[in-house]
């Protein structure tokens, strides 16, 4: 018999299948739907000083900023990219020539450094020279291997990479034109007080925004120095060290010194000490300030998560989600953070957070 407790959980068994279905045809464009969501709140504040400006035209200030994102962050990050697989292609060549052998670049970093390092290096097999000449000839090939297959894939998923942009660009205008309209469908539909569902929406925001302007901001800038002082310095790649130095600084606290160090070992090596010396006091000094001072500000002073925390977020978030897990993860445990702590205060909501400017 039809009654009202079946038609209940009919629908409800409806609404959920229908959620599932909806999400898995998401989940091809999943990149460009995720970086729609974080640019417009991260750009959010800018629409609304143009939509002021402009007497509240909402599509016209929407349409600005959009316009505004693809000419300042995303049409540099292109040139960038552009120069990158420029380096790539060249450093694969040479790999493949024989021109860069990274056995002998080895042994004279090895021979460079003091006798109580190499010690330490020969007890954990390190000290071999021709198994570590063998072991980098194999590097070599398998770089080169992998650099290739790669230009390949990229060619063959431009198409692809297209689609997923304009997708992004289009989700974004919607997003920053009717964004707090969907903010407010969706906490009206979360099965929770109104304090909480908009304190739990809000911390989302501020984390999203925190993350992406920390990571994105210290990574460009820790990459843009440390390629400048590259470049400086005569290493050759220089754009391709300071993007990889930019991409490992999302790891917080350790990240650049996975580039800068063997680098100024390798400039050691080829007898250039005092390149190496200014190489090293140099991003100990500035790049590693830049990291120390800017991350807490722009990450954990918003999130209010403690350093470990963003710390293992983060890596955990790339680990599950590739590059878009350094905003990923933090969202997460800033989410877990404050479902718990609402958690233990049942009766006392929580006053709702304002997302910062």
């Amino acid at each position: 018999m039809r009654t009202p407790e079946l038609e209940r959980h009919t629908f409800l068994l409806l609404l959920v299948a229908v959620t599932i279905a909806f999400l898995a045809l998401l989940i091809p464009f999943f990149g460009a739907v995720m970086w729609a969501v974080a640019l417009a709140m991260l750009f959010h504040p800018l629409y609304r000083r143009i939509e002021k400006s402009l007497g509240h035209r909402r599509s016209v200030a929407a349409l600005l900023t959009v316009l505004i994102v693809l000419f300042l962050v995303i049409l540099p990050t292109t040139l960038v990219v552009a120069v990158l697989v420029q380096d790539v292609v060249e450093l694969a060549a040479r790999l493949r020539s024989g021109e860069l052998n990274l056995g002998r670049v080895f042994e004279q970093m090895l021979a460079a450094v003091p006798s109580g390092v190499s010690s330490l290096l020969a007890r954990f097999g390190l000290g071999d020279m021709a198994a570590l000449q063998a072991k980098a000839q194999g590097m070599a090939g398998q770089a080169s291997q992998i650099a290739a297959t790669r230009g390949l894939a990229f060619g063959q998923n431009t198409f692809v990479f297209l689609v997923s942009f304009g997708v992004m660009l289009y989700l974004m205008f919607f997003m920053l034109r009717d964004g707090a309209t969907l903010s407010k469908t969706v906490r009206e539909a979360i099965p929770l007080a109104r304090s909480r569902s908009h304190y739990l929406l809000n911390k989302f925001t501020i984390v999203t925004r925190a993350t992406i302007k920390g990571n994105v901001i210290v990574a460009s800038v820790q990459g843009a120095l440390g390629g400048i002082a590259f470049a400086l310095l005569g290493v050759q790649g220089a754009v391709l060290w300071g993007v990889l130095m930019a991409f490992l600084s999302l790891v917080p606290a350790i990240g650049g010194a996975l580039i800068w160090v063997p680098v100024a070992l390798y400039l050691l090596a080829i007898g250039s000490p005092w390149k190496a010396l200014a190489l090293t006091v140099f991003c100990v000094l500035v790049v590693g300030l830049v990291d120390n001072i800017l991350r807490p500000i722009l990450i954990g002073k918003e999130t209010k998560m403690p350093d470990y925390v963003v710390l293992l977020s983060t890596l955990g978030g790339i680990a599950l989600f590739g590059i878009n897990g350094f905003v990923i993860g933090p969202v997460i445990a800033a989410l877990f953070m404050t479902a718990w702590t609402i958690f233990n205060e049942p009766e006392e909501e929580p006053t709702p957070a304002k997302p910062t400017p």
